[in-house]
């Protein structure tokens, strides 16, 4: 089986453009043969715990975010659009590599949780992206692309930053998964410290700007992965009272400093459109807006979903996605196609007319759908999240078959069975009055979990059911001297 990185390297020096040709699907193929063609530019904007109604064109009337709004109007608002993890880690590096956490046996945030004295031990999975995996950005390379990865990373220490992944530019990318605070110093090793009390969402969109103008004359990959609106909850004093004083008895969102956060990311989507749009780069550049889980129970609702970042429930792994390919896509259009972030990875190489030598990628092209020519030849999605959760989740898996969902609990083998057309809040679980279906969604899963060699936990030796909530003994510290 050809080696991926070394398939890619030998493309981009130009050895291998038959097999580049055979690799690229009709619309690859008619993009790169057409002459003196300008290439798309991509702008992925990626936000840390954003909840699938955080946002107006959502449904939330708290939060304020006009610029996201208007994208919407000008592009595909998703209605189906799912996270491939309810925790960050590993749907980020779904993006990257079209993979299901599953296959990848990175599915927790990293480090992860752990409990010593739950039921289940959890499997031993990986701590970083692996290397052996090309990710966008290497797969772009060939193509004459170039790569910047601006904010979170969290897939692993510095053996696996954005620069040994593909990127040519990596600001502020390391392995934390929050940022040690929000307000300049950050003490944030690969970002360039700012002037104290430069708010770290704006810098990052400065930061974009800079790129896109230093870039705007070859096509590039723009990964702007927001810290925000991740805990530590820190905002700009005069937004944060700004939504102080509109928060009502009764509310289910009302923490005003979130929303400050909220509106702040909202402000740099309009500052990273208006260059584009300056620089005349609007109308080949496509712009893509997702969350990599939902949002944090206690911090903001997600009603009507139920429950939040961390959960198997729609809470969990729904999400805000916004496409934006002027000229193709129809403006203000919606889909309720049942897409996930496994996608994005195929979509944009055929966008691109670019080489894929993966033969086991998870994802698929969801240009039909943008162009509304087609639907997706997609059966079922999945997950597989076989670790326990601070906030309360335990090990367990899914499946969507069109509007049926099934969540299957490992500790118990417990199912719930939900009907999400008639039932969005999943509050009522059909699978004692739908044994056949439920009995055969589990089989269904069972079987994709053996096609993506996917790790299970096993018994727990050391189980205690009155410790079983609890984490490790902390670590005793050195006696002061």
């Amino acid at each position: 089986m050809i080696n991926r990185r070394a398939f890619l390297k030998h493309l981009a020096a130009g050895t291998a453009g038959l097999a580049a040709q055979a690799y690229l699907g009709p619309a690859g193929r008619a993009l790169a043969e057409g002459a003196g063609a300008k290439k798309l530019n991509f702008v992925f904007i990626l936000v840390d715990d954003l909840g699938w109604a955080d946002v107006g064109c959502y449904g939330s009337r708290f939060y304020e975010t006009p610029h996201i709004n208007r994208l919407a109007t000008q592009g595909m608002r998703f209605t189906n659009a799912y996270a491939a993890c309810p925790v960050c880690s590993p749907t980020r590096a779904s993006i990257l590599t079209g993979k299901y956490p599953a296959r990848l046996h990175l599915t927790d945030w990293i480090a992860g949780h752990k409990r010593p004295y739950a039921k289940l031990r959890v499997p031993d999975f990986n701590l970083q992206l692996p290397l052996e995996e090309v990710t966008i950005a290497e797969a772009l390379r060939p193509a004459g692309y170039t790569s910047a990865s601006m904010g979170k990373w969290h897939l692993g220490k510095k053996p696996y930053y954005p620069q040994q992944q593909g990127f040519d530019v990596n600001v502020g990318g390391t392995h934390m998964g929050q940022p040690p605070r929000y307000f300049a110093p950050y003490t944030i090793p690969t970002l360039k410290e700012g002037e104290k009390g430069e708010y770290l969402t704006d810098r990052l969109a400065e930061e974009a700007e800079r790129f896109i103008e230093a870039h705007r004359d070859r096509p590039f990959f723009l990964y702007l992965s927001h810290y925000a609106v991740h805990t530590p909850l820190q905002a700009k004093k005069d937004v944060t009272a700004k939504y102080a004083e509109k928060v009502r008895p009764g509310q289910r969102q009302k923490n005003a400093t979130y929303a400050a956060m909220i509106e702040s990311v909202d402000d740099s989507v309009g500052r990273v459109v208006a260059k584009l749009d300056a620089l005349g780069l609007t109308d080949r550049t496509v712009v893509f807006f997702m969350s990599d889980n939902g949002g944090l129970a206690g911090v903001t609702s997600n009603a009507p979903l139920r429950a939040g970042k961390g959960s198997l429930y729609e809470g969990g792994v729904r999400e805000p996605m916004i496409v934006r390919w002027p000229g193709v896509v129809k403006p203000g259009s919606t889909s309720d196609a049942v897409v996930t972030s496994v996608d994005f990875y195929p979509t944009i190489l055929a966008m691109a007319g670019a080489a894929d030598p993966a033969s086991d990628v998870d994802g698929i092209d969801i240009t039909a759908v943008l162009k509304g020519t087609g639907d997706l030849a997609r059966d079922a999605v999945y997950w597989h999240y076989p670790h326990y959760h601070p906030g309360g989740a335990t090990p367990g898996g899914i499946i969507r078959e069109g509007p049926w969902k099934l969540i299957e609990t490992f500790e118990d083998d417990r199912l719930e069975l939900y009907n999400l057309h008639d039932d969005l809040g999943e509050t009522k679980n059909l699978a004692d009055a739908m044994p056949d279906r439920a009995a055969a969604l589990r089989k269904k899963l069972a079987q994709w979990r053996r096609r993506v060699d996917a790790q299970m936990p096993t018994p727990n030796p050391d189980y205690d059911p009155k410790r079983a909530r609890q984490g490790p003994a902390p670590k005793p510290q050195p006696k002061k001297t």
